[in-house]
C-alpha cells in the first residue's frame, strides 16, 4: 500500500519536470535573486503592453501586410476623413465661424508631421524591435539591478503621453462643440458626425506624433539611469580600464540613439517650423476677423507641436549635459585620489624618517663598522621609491582617463551637432529671425 501511494507522486513529478525544477530553483534562490527575476518579469509585461499599443497605432510594420494596413488606415483616418468632414461642414454664409483655407492647411501640416513620426519610428521598430530599440537587450544581462527603474521610466512615459494628450483633446473638443453650436445644420446627426469625425482624426494624428516624441524622451531617460549608475561607479571603482570600457559602451549607446532618431528630429524641426511660419503668415495676413472659433485650431495644433519639440529638446539637452558632466566628476575623483595618495606617501615618508632617527638615536653608541649609515639609509628608502613609482603610474592612468573624457564628452547629436545649450541658442535665434521676417512681410504700416 505504501508503494501505491508513492508511485502517483513520482509519476506526477516526472510529468512536470520544468515546473518542478522552476519551483526548486525558486526555493533555492536568495531573496535578492527573486527580486531581480520579478523585475525582469514586470519589464517583459510592460514591454508587451507597449508593443501592443504601438501595434494598435500602426507602428508595427514587421510584414508587408501590416505595413499596408498601417498606411491605408493613416491616409483614411488622418487625411481623407478630416478633409471629407470639412467639405461636408463648409457653407458660404459662415465665414466668420469657419475659414476653409485655415482648416485645410492645419490638416495637411498635422498629417505631414504624423507621417514623419510614423515612418521614422516604424522603420526603426521593424529593424530592431521594441526591446533592442529601447536598448533593453544587453541591459538585462549587465545591469539587472536597474530593471525596476526601467519599468518605472516606461510607466512615467505613458503618464507623460496622457498628461499632454488629454488637455489638448479637451481643448479640441471644446472648440469643435462651440463651432457646431454656432454653425447650425439642417440635421443634428450630420453635425454630430462631423464633430466626431474631426475629433477622431485629430486624436489619431496627434497621438502618433506625441508618442514618437515620448518614446525619444523615454530612451534618453533610460540612458540617464545608466549615467547615474556610472557616476556611482566612479565613487567605488578605482580600475581605470573598467571605467573606460563602461564609458565607451555608454557613449556608443548615445551614438546609436542619435543615429536612429536624427532624421526624425531634423524633419520634426523643419515641419514644425514650417507649420508655425504658415500659421503666423495666415493669421497676420488675413484681412478679416479672426476669432477662437475660426482660428482656434491653429492654437490647439501649435500647442501639440511645440510640446513635442520641447520634450525632445529638453531630454536631449539633459542627457548631453549629463554625459558632459561625467568629465567633471572624473576630474574631481582624480583630484581626490591624487591628494589622498600624496598625503599617504608623505605620512609614510615621515614615519620612515622618524623610525630612522629613533633607530639611529638608539644605536648611536652601539654602531658597528660592518654596516655604514649610507647602506642603512638605502635599505630604508627602497620601499618608498617602489610605492612612489606605483603611485605615479596610477596617476598617469587616471590623468589619461580624464583627458579621454574631456575629449570625448558624448551626447545626442544631429549629424555631428550636439544638442546642448549652444544649439538651443542657435535654434532660438533662427526661429526669432523667421518670425520677424514673416511679420515684416505681413504687418506693414502705411500712412
Amino acid at each position: 500500500m505504501a508503494d501505491n501511494h508513492v508511485q502517483p507522486d513520482q509519476s506526477s513529478t516526472a510529468q512536470t519536470p520544468l515546473l518542478n525544477s522552476t519551483q526548486n530553483q525558486n526555493h533555492q534562490r536568495p531573496p535578492r535573486s527573486q527580486e531581480r527575476v520579478k523585475d525582469n518579469v514586470d519589464l517583459d509585461g510592460v514591454l508587451q503592453k507597449l508593443e501592443a499599443f504601438l501595434t494598435f497605432l500602426g507602428f508595427n510594420q514587421s510584414s508587408i501586410l501590416r505595413s499596408l494596413l498601417s498606411w491605408v488606415a493613416f491616409f483614411l483616418v488622418g487625411l481623407l476623413l478630416p478633409i471629407g468632414m470639412l467639405e461636408l461642414s463648409s457653407c458660404s454664409d459662415c465665414e466668420m465661424y469657419q475659414i476653409k483655407d485655415f482648416e485645410l492647411d492645419i490638416v495637411a501640416l498635422q498629417a505631414c508631421l504624423a507621417a514623419v513620426s510614423l515612418f521614422c519610428l516604424s522603420l526603426n521598430l521593424r529593424k530592431y524591435g521594441v526591446r533592442r530599440f529601447l536598448l533593453a537587450d544587453r541591459y538585462s544581462s549587465r545591469m539587472t539591478h536597474s530593471s525596476g527603474q526601467y519599468v518605472q521610466q516606461i510607466k512615467n512615459a505613458m503618464r507623460l503621453l496622457v498628461f499632454w494628450s488629454f488637455p489638448c483633446l479637451i481643448l479640441k473638443i471644446a472648440r469643435e462643440v462651440v463651432r457646431v453650436s454656432y454653425v447650425h445644420r439642417e440635421s443634428l446627426w450630420l453635425s454630430s458626425a462631423i464633430l466626431f469625425g474631426l475629433i477622431i482624426s485629430w486624436t489619431y494624428v496627434s497621438t502618433i506624433y506625441l508618442l514618437a516624441t515620448v518614446l525619444f524622451h523615454l530612451i534618453c531617460n533610460l540612458q540617464v539611469v545608466h549615467f547615474d549608475d556610472y557616476a556611482k561607479l566612479l565613487e567605488r571603482e578605482s580600475d581605470v580600464l573598467t571605467l573606460t570600457e563602461e564609458h565607451i559602451r555608454l557613449r556608443y549607446n548615445l551614438s546609436k540613439i542619435s543615429h536612429r532618431y536624427r532624421i526624425f528630429l531634423l524633419l520634426q524641426f523643419c515641419v514644425v517650423t514650417t507649420s508655425q511660419c504658415v500659421t503666423l503668415l495666415q493669421t497676420t495676413g488675413y484681412r478679416g476677423i479672426i476669432t477662437i472659433i475660426n482660428g482656434g485650431d491653429f492654437a490647439v495644433s501649435s500647442i501639440v507641436q511645440v510640446v513635442g519639440v520641447i520634450l525632445c529638446l529638453h531630454v536631449a539637452t539633459k542627457i548631453s549635459h549629463r554625459a558632459q558632466g561625467i568629465a567633471s566628476s572624473a576630474s574631481r575623483w582624480h583630484a581626490l585620489a591624487t591628494c589622498s595618495i600624496a598625503d599617504a606617501s608623505q605620512l609614510r615618508a615621515s614615519n620612515s624618517g622618524g623610525n630612522l632617527e629613533s633607530t639611529n638615536g638608539q644605536n648611536s653608541l652601539q654602531m658597528s663598522y660592518s654596516e655604514s649609515d649610507l647602506e642603512s639609509l638605502d635599505y630604508i628608502s627602497l620601499p618608498i621609491n617602489t610605492h612612489l613609482a606605483s603611485h605615479m603610474s596610477s596617476y598617469h592612468r587616471r590623468q589619461a582617463f580624464v583627458m579621454y573624457l574631456q575629449n570625448n564628452p558624448g551626447g545626442i547629436t544631429i549629424f555631428g551637432w550636439t544638442i546642448d545649450r549652444g544649439l538651443l541658442n542657435t535654434i532660438f535665434f533662427i526661429e526669432l529671425s523667421l518670425v520677424t521676417f514673416v511679420l515684416g512681410k505681413t504687418i506693414v504700416f502705411t500712412a
